[in-house]
């Protein structure tokens, strides 16, 4: 196979949520296929140590850009900036996402106690953003040949919770998580028939990362996979190289599931 199809030296690829532990895995793996990144997240210092782990490790320009995904003016200005400074965008990975805490009013509790809030504030995020960004960016994506759109969805963007697995631990599954990350997966067809041929739209659905979770959660989450194991962030580096080059040129308006077999069920 010809492995120049991987190849993104001179390309520019934005990662939104840049700083997180999937952000992380996805800035590295795209340096090392030649990329250029900006990065984007809410949290400076963060941004300025991944910044500077990547310039130790490897030949890539590296800009970053402190951005409240939640904040409309800030979309607006990031945009704007980005564009004083690149002529053209090759990939948008929207992986950026409100996941709340336990300690967020509204979100990690029964049904009838979530919030409006909440809901509206995880909407804003994990959809109302990356359709904000995609829009904005459209023109510099069209400039660059291969432009494409990479959407971070999640297994339960589609699936149900199987409530078992939440039982005698303090998880959540929360209803605006899933129905956002599902409307992400629909948003990611309507964007590839609505933007193509010239830009190319796909989303990935992850399943459950381990995060040091209870005990009990993890054991019942293996069962339920036929890998046996909970995912690493490592697991998602292929298909990120896959979609962001031009290994992908075909694939467009697709939900590619990464969850060890969880959903096969």
């Amino acid at each position: 196979m010809n492995n120049q199809i991987f190849d993104m030296n001179n390309k520019n690829t934005i990662i939104t949520g840049a700083a997180g532990k999937l952000g992380k895995s996805i800035s590295f793996t795209l340096a090392e296929l030649g990329s250029n990144l900006i990065l984007v997240d809410r949290f400076k210092e963060d941004l300025s140590r991944l910044k500077l782990e990547i310039d130790r490790k490897y030949n890539v320009d590296v800009k970053t850009f402190e951005v409240d995904l939640e904040n409309e003016y800030d979309r607006k200005k990031f945009v704007e900036n980005l564009q004083e400074e690149i002529k053209s965008l090759n990939c948008l990975i929207n992986n950026a996402a409100f996941v709340g805490t336990s300690n967020l009013k509204g979100w990690s509790v029964e049904f009838e106690y979530q919030s409006l809030d909440t809901w509206r504030r995880a909407f804003e995020v994990n959809v109302t953003a990356p359709f904000h960004l995609s829009q904005l960016l459209r023109n510099l994506l069209r400039k660059s040949e291969g432009g494409n759109i990479i959407n971070i969805a999640s297994i339960y963007g589609f699936l149900g919770p199987d409530w078992k697995l939440y039982e005698n631990n303090d998880l959540a599954n929360p209803a605006a998580y899933s129905c956002s990350k599902g409307a992400l997966i629909q948003l990611t067809r309507w964007l590839a028939t609505t933007l193509g041929p010239e830009i190319r739209v796909n989303s990935i659905s992850p399943g459950g990362i381990f995060r040091n979770q209870p005990n009990n959660f993890i054991t019942q989450y293996k069962d339920k996979t036929p890998l046996k194991r909970m995912a690493k962030e490592d697991d998602f580096t292929g298909i990120i190289a896959l979609l962001a080059s031009d290994a992908s040129e075909y694939m467009t308006g697709q939900n590619f599931v990464v969850d060890g077999g969880f959903s096969a069920w």
